[in-house]
């Protein structure tokens, strides 16, 4: 069996349609993917079964590009084992100390939320992410301790540094031998990914957007899994980030909170409510007098008022059925972390509009927390 240089923690329709993807396409990837099912849900088995099939996934692509329709669906080959860390530890140790190059991970919003089990010398099922990772590197250090790349995808802002943060603080309670090892041989890449992927194909697949971003901050050593049009490596992602969280991010979840306060009726996807005039109309209204006023404090309106047109776009996409109870999975933490953030990183850069939407969603929030 070939090596697989790159281990995936996450089987995410999201992963499916974009990493994995572009390392199908790319005509200079790394390598198969092995991927590992991180939840150790029994039920999935058939996901992993299929994710590795040997004919690939289907990735449905279906919206608007550069003014013309697209609609096609493209199979997918870049995952060549599949694994459960429930069932399969020890072969995904070995893998990570004899062949992988970069670990990827997709692990949900909440996927770095710490554990009780994290303080566990051995490995358990029930760890969270950093320490699954932590176990990984530790087997490395000690039996093939050479360089390897950490590339998380969560939606967190600084995600490489957040998760190096992570596993330092459980290294050094291992050794400060191995954190220095983790310090100056693990590289952790920030970086920002960026498609609607809206519903899943069983038993593997998935269908996105045409639109697709991967934002990866440059850095000493970087190691690219591929090249791929939608692949951007870039001095800093502070700009990208921000456009993203504050301007679709915020978006989605201003509308799922609207929808909430409406008793979940009467839409089921984001293309429902921007068939209301009113919806759309209030959303417009949020970007213009709420939104855009802190990107102008930042002196950056021009780009944002040219992402909000895109982002319209793609949330009135008429084959995407972006389901608004998904977007509603951790409400409260994406409130807190698009809309609230917003407000606090607007008035930093001077912004002194009222915002009173969005401080009543954030206010909202917390009233009934």
């Amino acid at each position: 069996m070939s090596t697989t240089p790159i281990i995936q923690f996450g089987t995410s329709r999201f992963l499916q349609a974009h990493v994995d993807l572009f390392l199908s396409e790319a005509t200079d990837p790394l390598g198969g993917i092995a991927v590992v099912q991180s939840s150790g849900n029994a039920q999935r088995a058939g996901r992993l079964n299929a994710l590795a099939a040997t004919g690939g996934y289907p990735v449905h692509i279906r919206g608007r590009q550069g003014g013309r329709i697209v609609d096609e669906t493209r199979r997918v080959r870049s995952i060549t084992r599949a694994f459960s860390s429930a069932s399969d530890w020890a072969e995904i140790c070995r893998i990570a100390v004899e062949e992988a190059q970069i670990i990827l991970s997709n692990t949900s919003d909440a996927g770095f939320r710490p554990s009780p089990a994290d303080k566990g010398a051995v490995f358990d099922q029930a760890m969270s992410y950093p320490a699954k990772l932590t176990q990984l590197l530790y087997a490395r250090y000690q039996r093939n301790p050479r360089p390897i790349q950490v590339m998380p995808t969560e939606l967190v802002a600084r995600n490489g540094d957040t998760l190096r943060d992570l596993v330092m603080t459980l290294a050094n309670a291992r050794s400060a031998e191995f954190a220095q090892w983790i310090a100056s041989d693990v590289t952790f890449v920030n970086s920002l990914v960026d498609r609607i992927v809206s519903e899943p194909i069983e038993p593997a697949g998935a269908v996105a957007e045409p639109y697709a971003l991967w934002a990866i901050e440059d850095c000493k050593g970087l190691l690219l899994p591929c090249t791929h049009p939608a692949i951007k490596v870039v001095p800093s992602l502070e700009p990208v980030e921000t456009r993203k969280l504050f301007l679709l991010n915020l978006g989605h979840s201003y509308l799922v909170d609207g929808w909430i306060s409406r008793g979940r009726a009467g839409a089921a996807t984001v293309r429902d409510l921007m068939d209301s005039p009113d919806i759309l109309q209030d959303l417009q209204s949020l970007y213009r007098n709420e939104v855009v006023p802190g990107f102008a404090a930042a002196d950056t309106r021009e780009e944002a008022e040219l992402y909000v047109r895109d982002v319209l776009d793609r949330f009135a996409n008429p084959f995407l059925a972006h389901q608004l109870q998904d977007i509603a999975q951790n409400h409260r933490e994406k409130v807190s972390r698009r809309i609230g953030a917003f407000i606090d990183w607007a008035a930093q850069k001077g912004c002194t509009a009222p915002m009173p939407r969005l401080r009543n969603t954030v206010q909202t929030m917390r009233s009934t927390g």
